[in-house]
């Protein structure tokens, strides 16, 4: 596959430039995936999970946390009391509303 440079325009090449690159990053990837996949039927073979042998711990996934204070007047406007306040919130308790009265 020989490719005469000088013939092509400087779009040509800059377009042959990006897909080069992108060849690289997918050979990259596909090599990484492909030695993570040995790793893990090794240790598998071992009677080990590749997490096990690395120290490498789950990540967990959270989920979203359950609407805990609505808004008075839009009660699809909600909080579920973790993080900063909502100036909602905070406005109707400087207005003398408790926390309770805001409740789902």
């Amino acid at each position: 596959m020989a490719i005469d440079l000088n013939d092509l325009s400087l779009k040509e090449l800059k377009d042959l430039q990006s897909q080069v690159a992108k060849a690289i990053s997918s050979f990259e990837d596909r090599r990484k995936k492909q030695a993570l996949a040995e790793l893990e039927e090794k240790a598998r073979a071992m009677g080990f999970s590749l997490a096990e042998l690395t120290g490498a711990t789950q990540v967990r996934k959270r989920t979203p946390a359950v609407a805990k204070y609505a808004n008075p007047s839009d009660k699809s406007d909600t909080w579920s009391g973790r993080g900063r306040k909502p100036r909602w919130f905070a406005a109707a308790l400087a207005a003398g509303k408790k926390p309770d009265d805001l409740m789902v």
